[in-house]
């Protein structure tokens, strides 16, 4: 029997997770997104807790759609509370996505407002 869609992405996230690790000097920023909200966080893997989040379910997006603008905005809020958490540099964690649409429209807008990676 065949897995699901989303079966399939949780062994392409599994897969990358390998290889990717989040620390205090350089979290994992992890991106998460469902049919109508997407999800941003920074991860320090070692201590285990999140060090900014930031979703389009926050008040000031919640009314919107679910586009690669929004995305953008979430990114971009994302960047800046990864700003107040003095973090710089991240390493990038597509959740296994592919890096396209959204996905890549949050990315960018993280890089756009300061975040290096």
């Amino acid at each position: 029997m065949r897995g699901s869609r989303e079966d399939a992405r949780q062994r392409r996230h599994r897969r990358v997770r390998k290889a990717l690790h989040g620390t205090v000097d350089r979290p994992r920023l992890v991106v998460f997104r469902s049919n109508r909200y997407i999800y941003a966080q920074l991860i320090d893997d070692d201590a285990g807790r999140t060090l900014a989040a930031a979703s389009s379910q926050e008040k000031t997006l919640r009314g919107a759609t679910l586009t690669r603008e929004t995305a953008a905005s979430v990114g971009a809020l994302l960047a800046q509370r990864a700003g107040e958490a003095k973090v710089t540099d991240v390493v990038f964690d597509r959740g296994g996505y592919a890096f396209h649409g959204r996905v890549k429209a949050l990315a960018d807008a993280a890089r756009e407002a300061g975040l290096k990676f």
